[in-house]
């Protein structure tokens, strides 16, 4: 599974967004989303929209930000890019 976010503006640019995706490398299949800020909390906020299957099993394939080392399970995360 990789995991990666994005940011974009809303409405104006003193709101911007970030866009957190975890997407299924085999299907390609968006598996999981959240929508909020950077932080801590918002890995979080996409690790809990993950189905349980994918929590339970799946390697997770991050960029270096260290949002998702302070949540994924270590025995899941990788960081690659």
């Amino acid at each position: 599974m990789q995991l990666d976010e994005m940011w974009s503006f809303v409405g104006s640019k003193g709101n911007k967004q970030w866009i957190w995706l975890a997407i299924d490398a085999d299907s390609r299949e968006i598996v999981g989303v959240f929508v909020g800020d950077r932080s801590r909390q918002a890995a979080k906020g996409l690790w809990q929209s993950l189905p349980t299957v994918y929590r339970q099993c799946a390697i997770c394939y991050t960029d270096f930000w260290e949002a998702y080392e302070q949540v994924l399970p270590p025995v899941t995360a990788r960081s690659s890019w």
